[in-house]
């Protein structure tokens, strides 16, 4: 049930804290409300500069009617790689633990707990590095969620962060982020997904559910608690949806996003290639 993950939940973060206690130095950054870096975002000053993040009325409507909206211009390749730095700092915390690892609120190094089907999933990461921290104000992911949103300012929810290595990355299973969220009323939310990586079929690329975010009001039970199971979602459709369940690929290059609606039915396949998918 939600509640049981909400608990489980609380009870993660507790154990990361008494399992990762905070070092000298380690700076809580949820507790700073503005960009802690000098050099990372681009600073739009005047209107003319706002509007050049503007989403165009053709991609809005495409939006609307299918749920998603894809390869977005958001990083470019320098800002992949401060982002990609600040990963590496948190990525193997039972060997090299960053000074901050235990203000995640979740860090699985392998959710799945398959070898073969490694799927690193963390949220609070925000917390912890500044460039994470920072990437919540840029400019291009702030005008395009407001514009989605019918032009409502735009709060943040919370992070996540999903890894899936190369060869023997693992999958996550079709879901609905609002099925996780249904605590926050009214349902007023949409999701970023920001690429580090080229994303392709080959390495375990986003796929969507056109049209999905029609189907119901109200979320879809949550089937699978650990990502890990691509089955079992298909089996709580009726017949209607199950014919209207076509994927779609989201490839994506890296730096590039794409924005969905939280009723938007998404999920993502194994990563066998050999490159990386974050």
């Amino acid at each position: 049930s939600l509640r049981h993950r909400q608990l489980v939940r609380m009870a993660s973060k507790q154990k990361l804290l008494d399992k990762y206690p905070l070092q000298p130095g380690a700076n809580d950054l949820s507790l700073v409300h503005h960009p802690v870096t000098s050099d990372f975002l681009p600073t739009p000053k005047t209107s003319s500069d706002w509007a050049k993040f503007k989403l165009s009325d053709e991609q809005i409507q495409f939006y609307h009617d299918n749920g998603y909206l894809t390869k977005i211009p958001v990083l470019t390749e320098a800002q992949v790689d401060k982002l990609k730095d600040d990963l590496a700092t948190i990525s193997n915390p039972d060997t090299n633990p960053h000074p901050a690892q235990g203000l995640f609120y979740e860090f699985w190094s392998n959710e799945s707990g398959d070898p073969t089907n490694v799927l690193l999933h963390a949220l609070g990461h925000w917390r912890v590095t500044p460039h994470f921290h920072d990437i919540l104000w840029h400019p291009a992911v702030l005008v395009a969620a407001s514009q989605l949103m019918d032009n409502k300012p735009v709060r943040f929810w919370h992070d996540q962060l999903f890894c899936k290595p190369p060869h023997y990355g693992g999958c996550v299973s079709w879901h609905q982020d609002y099925s996780y969220w249904t605590r926050t009323v009214p349902m007023a939310h949409l999701t970023v997904h920001i690429a580090l990586d080229d994303q392709m079929v080959e390495n375990g690329c986003l796929h969507y559910i056109p049209g999905s975010h029609k189907w119901t009001s109200k979320p879809l039970p949550i089937v699978d608690q650990h990502f890990g199971d691509m089955d079992a979602f298909p089996k709580i459709l009726t017949p209607e949806q199950r014919d209207q369940f076509r994927p779609a690929p989201m490839l994506l290059k890296k730096g590039e996003a794409a924005f969905h609606h939280p009723l938007t039915v998404h999920g993502s396949f194994a990563n066998k290639s050999e490159f990386p998918r974050r």
